[in-house]
């Protein structure tokens, strides 16, 4: 249960055991449309899909060596680790980084990002982390950001590797030039793979402006994808795995995807607060995906955390950065259902015990099984 990598199922562990073939082969180029027709219909664009073979850094990373430049000026919002790290990505480009920051465990607000390109001119993009898997803090102002960004002629580039899949991203009707996302959280597929999502406007200026890149070069990517191939050598047994658990969103039907998200996030926020547990991002803004929990005071971070995966089999996160020891992090993500919820907090809730808190368990349990029954029937 921790925030990525997430479970799989046997179906898209299955995909794996596909055989090896050419990806030079008609047969590769049959199932690399299918695999880009799925992902548009997830990315909910008409633009252009490439799937890397890196992690969602490697997303990300794409994103800015393919349209920033030494010397250009980029908003980022930073409110945890990996927005300080998005900065950090940018200033080895060369640009300039103007943070649009707030406190951990809160969020920047749109009014902030209005006054950022009030205040600054001539903006290349602005940069946003959707869902902050550090804090478990998320963005929900993504439409009117991109309505800012596109009347200020900037690129609208989301990092949306932790929430990609578990909450609504129409990359088209939000105006997102990139959108990156990455295979192990809410795809519930395995480790390895990340994709873009790419507006016509950003191809554009990348097939025109081409980075002094090779392998992270999307312009290449661009090119092989006019006839179904890749410009290297893809890790042909993600391909399917990834390629069965689009399938498998797009049959439940990506509306009922998020809406299960929702459902067990709720669920897993009630039934903490109802143990006596605080949750660590402000209420406004709490991921659907990312539950991050303070700890109660008097509780180990390593042996809490070992004795859930001793005693029940269940792994959860710990903070990290400045927030090491101090709050657990869930990944309520990917195939999350009512048997996780029920069990993570039975086990919480247990170990809790066992450590001195006096948790709620019983009314805790009550509560999030009330919340889980409003799951459809296939989710349950």
């Amino acid at each position: 249960m921790t925030p990525g990598p997430t479970n799989v199922s046997s179906e898209v562990m299955h995909a794996m055991l596909h055989p090896i073939i050419n990806h030079r082969s008609p047969a590769f180029a049959a199932a690399m449309e299918g695999l880009m027709i799925k992902a548009k219909n997830i990315f909910q664009t008409n633009g252009e899909v490439v799937v890397l073979t890196s992690s969602g850094t490697g997303a990300v990373e794409a994103s800015i060596t393919n349209i920033l430049r030494d010397g250009d000026s980029v908003l980022v919002t930073a409110f945890g680790e990996f927005g300080e790290r998005l900065a950090e990505q940018i200033q080895d480009v060369g640009a300039t980084v103007i943070r649009i920051e707030s406190e951990y465990g809160n969020t920047p607000t749109i009014d902030d990002v209005r006054r950022a390109f009030e205040q600054n001119e001539n903006l290349k993009a602005l940069y946003v982390v959707s869902n902050e898997t550090s804090t478990g803090a998320s963005i929900r102002w993504l439409k009117e950001a991109g309505d800012l960004a596109s009347n200020a002629g900037a690129f609208f580039v989301v990092d949306a590797i932790s929430n990609f899949g578990g909450d609504s991203m129409p990359v088209d009707e939000y105006k997102i030039d990139i959108c990156c996302a990455g295979s192990q959280k809410c795809l519930a597929s395995p480790p390895g793979l990340s994709m873009l999502s790419i507006s016509e406007k950003a191809r554009k200026f990348i097939v025109d402006n081409p980075p002094k890149r090779h392998y992270l070069n999307l312009q290449r990517y661009f090119k092989y994808a006019e006839k179904n191939e890749t410009p290297f050598t893809p890790a042909l047994p993600l391909y399917f795995a990834l390629d069965r658990s689009l399938e498998i969103i797009l049959a439940e039907g990506i509306d009922r995807v998020i809406e299960r998200h929702a459902i067990c996030a709720n669920a897993f926020y009630s039934g903490l607060g109802e143990m006596g547990l605080n949750m660590f991002a402000k209420p406004e803004v709490r991921s659907n995906t990312v539950i991050a929990m303070n700890y109660p005071e008097g509780i180990d971070d390593k042996e809490f955390r070992a004795r859930l995966d001793a005693n029940y089999g269940v792994i959860l996160a710990g903070g990290f950065g400045r927030y090491l020891g101090k709050l657990f992090r869930i990944g309520s993500m990917g195939t999350v259902g009512r048997y996780h919820v029920i069990v993570t907090l039975t086990a919480i809730g247990m170990t809790l015990k066992k450590m001195g808190f006096e948790a709620n368990l019983d009314d805790a349990l009550s509560l999030s099984s009330s919340i889980l029954s409003k799951l459809s029937t296939s989710a349950r």
